[in-house]
């Protein structure tokens, strides 16, 4: 799935060796998490206690679900966890549909597209993640005469398909005055995405996360930010199988619950997350916790319950991509959220 960075320079390729090492990590094989004891919830105690249950998770860029409840003393589940990474949500949901995983957390783009899978895409959503819309931009090189998104007609602009950056290119070249077809749309994965624009193959990228904090490490600069485009809501994605289960939707509960657990304490252990996140993504430690701390400050990440108000916002995207010719017929979001848990997850927070 994941494809290897292309050579171009000797420094280049140690850097985005480096870069690739990180996002390929854990995709090949998961690594195990097995009980060391009870659980340190409630809801671990008394409702998934069973260690012949395992739930399968998809991370996104990099192993931040394990090395977090890890760090914060919260992996002793009384189930079995393994884990793989991905360099999108929209390979997550293709996992999932492969039945390859049962949880995963994704932006509001990917789950429209699995939908329209034969299946449906075997999943569900069955929970929102509050969090930070920064670090979602279209950047171009430090020289580039480029200085507005209207100067992108006739540009190669390199994008993850189905995914945020998809929506929000979108977005903003229609509020430039520009259409789809004014651009030369170049998909790629994070990674490719990155290395194309280090090496001048395509003229802007349109990405998110590490791959955005890597471009500004070399030098790229922010030709416009996502960060009053998009929600805030990431989508809690598990499978059909998983939640049909009852032991495993108990054990989904209660590790949601730990991913709660852990937001807390990042937020009570900042500077120790920090060094963490820059040890894994090869980033320098001041850069990860400013990345950090904007982004709590912006929109502090909390588990919450689905809401009338996310799924008209998801319904909203949904709309943008038809409205833009890529699907043929109108996409109805909400089949494909489950109220299966909500009444063990606290409410959404105002925004």
């Amino acid at each position: 799935m994941i494809r290897p960075n292309r050579q171009h320079t000797l420094a280049l390729t140690a850097f985005l060796s480096a870069f690739l090492l990180l996002l390929i990590s854990g995709c090949s094989a998961g690594t195990d998490n097995q009980a060391a004891g009870t659980g340190t919830t409630p809801t671990a105690a008394s409702a998934a206690s069973n260690k012949d249950v395992t739930i399968r998770v998809g991370q996104t860029g990099w192993g931040n679900l394990e090395l977090g409840l890890k760090a914060a003393g919260l992996d002793d589940t009384p189930y079995k966890v393994t884990y793989n990474v991905f360099q999108g949500g929209n390979l997550i949901l293709e996992a999932m549909a492969a039945n390859q995983l049962d949880f995963g957390v994704t932006s509001e783009i990917p789950p429209i597209f699995a939908s329209q899978a034969a299946n449906g895409g075997s999943f569900k959503i069955i929970a929102v993640q509050q969090g930070s819309t920064l670090n979602q931009e279209v950047v171009v090189p430090k020289s580039s005469s480029i200085k507005s998104v209207a100067d992108l007609k006739g540009k190669k602009v390199a994008f993850v398909k189905n995914t945020t950056a998809h929506y929000f290119l979108l977005k903003m070249l229609e509020e430039a005055g520009l259409t789809w077809s004014d651009i030369s749309p170049v998909e790629l994965t994070t990674a490719d995405g990155l290395s194309a624009l280090i090496s001048g193959k395509v003229d802007a990228l349109a990405s998110y996360g590490n791959a955005i904090i890597s471009a500004h490490q070399n030098e790229a600069t922010t030709l416009a930010s996502a960060k009053d485009i998009l929600s805030g809501s990431f989508l809690v994605a598990a499978s059909d199988q998983a939640i049909a289960n009852e032991e495993q939707k108990k054990a989904l509960a209660d590790y949601l619950e730990r991913i709660n657990k852990f937001n807390d304490w990042a937020r009570a252990n900042k500077d120790a997350w920090a060094q963490i996140t820059a040890d894994n993504t090869h980033q320098p430690v001041e850069q990860a916790l400013k990345t950090y701390t904007d982004g709590e400050a912006q929109r502090p990440s909390r588990i919450v319950a689905i809401s009338d108000e996310a799924i008209k916002s998801e319904q909203d995207v949904a709309d943008t991509f038809q409205q833009a010719g890529i699907f043929d017929q109108a996409v109805d979001v909400s089949t494909f959220w489950s109220d299966a848990l909500q009444d063990q997850l606290p409410a959404p927070a105002s925004q």
